[in-house]
């Protein structure tokens, strides 16, 4: 073969192998480099109560202290509940952590909470009953937990 043609036909086979490497480059930095950004946002439900002594929910109740009880009697509070979260909800209520235990065997507390639909931000007045029996024996002390929850 003349060098000439050689010489051609080398740059012919050169050119040839540098455009294919040209042409997948292309075509794997295309896919590698191409991209969409898609920004996200929105809002995560939560629920949440506080309790208050006043309807203004400035004082916030951190205990309650029943004062002395007597068998056969029912003591009431008043508190104020307000929807802290950022959606509706309606709330429950249960007791727990009675002190001494078996106390709860005597003493039971309700609410007169009807059961509405609490909009964000709203509040509700709720008043709290301690009842305790009559056959109470031996308990000269007490303590529990009111557990008051939020949900939709």
């Amino acid at each position: 073969m003349n060098p000439r043609n050689a010489a051609l036909t080398t740059a012919v086979i050169v050119t040839g192998i540098l455009a294919t490497f040209v042409i997948l480059d292309g075509t794997v930095m295309g896919t590698l480099l191409g991209r969409v950004t898609l920004p996200n946002s929105g809002n995560i439900k939560a629920m949440g109560v506080g309790v208050y002594w006043d309807s203004d929910c400035s004082d916030v109740v951190t205990s309650i202290d029943w004062g002395t009880v007597e068998p056969g009697s029912t003591n009431s509070v008043t508190v104020y509940v307000k929807n802290e979260g950022n959606a509706a909800e309606t709330l429950s209520s249960e007791t727990e952590n009675w002190s001494p235990p078996g106390t709860s065997t005597y003493m039971s507390l309700t609410w007169d909470y009807g059961g509405q639909i609490i909009d964000v931000g709203g509040v509700v007045q709720v008043t709290l009953s301690l009842s305790v029996s009559e056959t109470i024996d031996g308990i000269t002390n007490f303590g529990f937990d009111i557990v008051i929850t939020g949900s939709d």
